[in-house]
């Protein structure tokens, strides 16, 4: 029979506590539970921010980048490609030129970001279905296309329909500069718009893609490339791939997956997650102090029932651990109730939407959640620390007291 537990149960619950001892424990158990729901609900929106973040990138980004270790492209030959191409778990590999060039259209201009492509790009799954007006094909009737960004549609008031109207690409040549023929140190190139793309405004205000070709001729790359895409074989892992790629290109590459793609960004949001959760723990220590309070004042009610345990025989742990339970049942009460009210509106949130982002967005129009167990252990965890820290002085308190003094 475990005594401390049966008694620190009967102070709980009894009717004969005084009020005010009573009334303190509700706020004490309001308060955890609020913050407890507040905090798994701040972290499943966290959650949520992460996969919304790699649901945008993976639209965009293939499964496998190849890149190299220093400078911003590097040689590639046959062989080099062939090595990729026999590297188990590859199933597509497209090459890739990816530079800042200037781009004209009528009487307006603007910097943008030409993304050359081979021609399996779109055969990766990626962007074809974000293409809103015209088509993704960059090939077609001998002829080259362009792929535009929405925003840089808008900015420049591109207009696919229109077939005799050219976009023009101008890229800064490796040569010194003649100042008396500024317009020779540039290479120019026109093609044509075939269609618009619309993903995310960081891509979609920036990003035009073109055929490899077009890019090669533009940029006069000759067999130099920025990146390599790879799309791996169904079955296989892409960090098997991955490994098994870096161990054929060696320590001149970098072979990256979509998180790695990404890495400051995703960081950032872990690292503020990180801030919220020790931010909201203190939030949860100070709801917590009021088990401190409830506990040191139901010490001094119950002071004769102490001493009466203490005169039949009881210990000084036994005594201690009454009161310890009886914080403990405040806070797992308060957590269970915050627990489940935080696990209730993050459902709700992800079921209908009920809080907006208030901006525009192509992806989500509400704040996304994604309820993880992680959250729930770690957060369990600390209430468990946190009434542990209030409760031990009011216990050591109640265990010091003098029997004498109080019969």
């Amino acid at each position: 029979m475990n005594v401390p537990y049966l008694i620190a149960k009967r102070y709980f619950f009894s009717k004969k506590k005084r009020n005010i001892i009573s009334i303190i424990s509700n706020i004490a158990m309001i308060g955890v539970a609020v913050g407890t729901a507040a905090l798994i609900i701040v972290l499943s929106v966290f959650n949520g921010l992460e996969d919304l973040i790699r649901t945008i990138y993976t639209s965009f980004d293939p499964n496998l980048k190849i890149s190299a270790a220093e400078g911003k492209s590097f040689e590639t030959d046959t062989e080099f490609m062939n090595r990729i191409r026999r590297t188990p778990g590859v199933a597509l590999v497209t090459e890739v030129i990816e530079d800042n060039a200037l781009l004209r259209y009528n009487d307006r201009q603007m910097v943008v970001k030409v993304k050359g492509v081979s021609e399996n790009f779109f055969e990766q799954n990626r962007i074809g279905s974000s293409v809103v007006e015209g088509d993704y094909n960059l090939y077609a009737n001998d002829n080259y296309y362009a792929l535009v960004g929405r925003g840089v549609q808008y900015q420049l008031s591109i207009r696919t329909s229109s077939q005799f109207t050219y976009m023009q690409f101008l890229y800064p040549r490796n040569t010194k500069f003649n100042p008396l023929n500024p317009e020779g140190a540039f290479k120019s190139l026109q093609i044509t718009p075939g269609g618009v793309f619309a993903i995310e405004r960081q891509y979609d205000d920036a990003y035009v893609f073109v055929p490899i070709q077009f890019a090669e001729e533009l940029m006069e790359y000759g067999r130099r490339r920025t990146a390599i895409e790879i799309k791996v074989e169904d079955g296989y892992r892409i960090e098997t791939v991955k490994r098994s790629l870096q161990k054929v290109l060696g320590e001149s590459f970098l072979v990256q997956n979509s998180d790695e793609q990404h890495t400051s960004l995703l960081r950032a949001v872990k690292v503020e997650k990180l801030f919220v959760f020790i931010t909201f723990a203190f939030i949860l220590l100070i709801a917590s102090l009021n088990i401190f309070f409830s506990l040191s004042m139901l010490v001094i009610d119950k002071k004769k029932d102490i001493a009466v345990l203490a005169s039949m025989g009881a210990t000084k742990e036994q005594i201690r651990n009454i009161f310890l339970i009886e914080g403990a049942l405040v806070a797992f009460i308060g957590a269970s109730y915050g627990l489940s009210l935080g696990m209730l509106i993050a459902n709700l949130q992800q079921t209908f939407g009920i809080v907006s982002m208030g901006m525009a967005t192509s992806v989500v129009d509400s704040y996304p959640v994604k309820l993880k167990l992680m959250d729930f252990v770690l957060t369990g965890a600390a209430i468990v620390i946190i009434t542990m820290l209030v409760s031990i002085r009011p216990a050591r308190k109640a265990a010091a007291m003098s029997v004498r003094d109080n019969l």
